[in-house]
């Protein structure tokens, strides 16, 4: 609760408001112009930090906010394509292999992190998923984790992923060109866009009435990965849209925090960047096996087998000549759906196991 003292709390609601929007105006543009990965939702997220240690009384309503987990839901599927699932069914048992390796790892660390107390309840085990970072958030709030820390965990993740990935890559190949303007305002097929969208919130009103967890995103994302890869779907979503959904994101994980739970964070960073350090090293591990054994280029494999910052990976992918990158996105994609699959199991797992509700 703020308190009657905090500067913020005293201002009027559509002037705090006001005031979240300039400042996340400030961040997108300071984190895109230092190449920082997901800039469109941490800019808004360290905003509303911000806001929140202030004593901000606004909150993302939960109409706008269920919206953008069906955006999320629909622009996940339009990643999936057909030659990624034809990849996956020429490599699948390598698929598998790692991917069952890099998910027990990551569980193992995110039991350790809740069996030790370093993060409460569950909070462990969604912040150390390997990959999916926003997704991962929305269903870690859906089964009651604490979303800020486990938000605080996933992204500080994603830059790490992307940092290690970049000085990597400046190994074998330039990849200064890997980020891209952003063309907020492209020529939009306003039908397909249309479709799409009234797809997503249908499929979204779905799965709320149906009390799937996370259904306001699982189900317009299993619905859209069907019609899209089948080639009955055109997944159209603008960056102007994307980025309204991002903030709302980064929106509703920063206002929940404040002095507490960011003093909280801060008393487990060192635990949090020792678990990152050796999820990295583990999956960097399974790259140098790809390469020793089965011959993929050292490049592809790492990149393949990073944990998680996967539209980076991507990025920086494409930008460089001598990675196969159908191999980094199906190898990407897998892990993302076991995952997505695997995520809630696990966490009842942990929650039986430490005691959590």
């Amino acid at each position: 609760m703020p308190l009657p003292t905090d500067p913020i709390a005293r201002l009027p609601k559509p002037t705090q408001w006001l005031l979240l929007v300039i400042l996340s105006g400030l961040f997108v543009p300071a984190l895109q112009a230092v190449h920082m990965p997901a800039a469109l939702l941490l800019g808004p997220m360290i905003a509303a930090i911000l806001m929140g240690l202030g004593g901000t009384s606004v909150r993302v309503p939960r109409t706008p906010y269920y919206g953008a987990q069906a955006i999320i839901g629909i622009m996940i599927a339009g990643v999936i394509e057909p030659s990624i699932l034809g990849t996956l069914m020429k490599d699948g048992p390598l698929f598998i292999g790692a991917v069952v390796a890099t998910v027990t790892m990551s569980s193992f660390i995110g039991y350790l992190l809740s069996r030790w107390r370093i993060l409460p309840g569950t909070a462990g085990v969604w912040g150390s998923a390997p990959g999916a970072a926003s997704a991962m958030v929305v269903m870690a709030e859906a089964f009651g984790a604490d979303v800020r820390l486990v938000a605080f965990m996933l992204y500080m993740r994603v830059v790490c992923v992307a940092l290690f990935a970049a000085i990597i890559s400046r190994l074998w190949v330039d990849t200064s060109g890997a980020s891209v303007d952003i063309v907020w305002f492209p020529p939009v097929d306003w039908q397909n866009f249309a479709i799409t969208v009234a797809l997503a919130l249908a499929c979204a009103w779905v799965g709320r009435k149906l009390r799937l967890p996370s259904g306001a995103m699982l189900m317009p994302m299993i619905v859209g990965i069907v019609l899209h890869v089948s080639g009955v779907l055109t997944v159209e979503l603008p960056e102007w849209l994307l980025g309204l959904v991002y903030a709302a994101l980064g929106w509703n994980i920063g206002l929940g925090f404040n002095r507490k739970i960011l003093a909280q964070a801060a008393r487990a960073l060192p635990q949090i960047l020792l678990s990152i350090g050796v999820l990295i090293a583990f999956c960097g591990g399974l790259a140098f096996l790809m390469v020793k054994f089965v011959g993929v280029n050292p490049l592809t494999a790492y990149l393949a087998t990073s944990p998680g910052g996967m539209d980076s990976i991507a990025i920086i992918a494409a930008s460089t000549s001598n990675v196969d990158l159908p191999f980094v996105m199906a190898l990407q994609t897998a892990r993302f759906l076991i995952v997505m699959l695997a995520g809630p199991p696990v966490a009842r797992f942990v929650a039986r196991r430490v005691g959590s509700p």
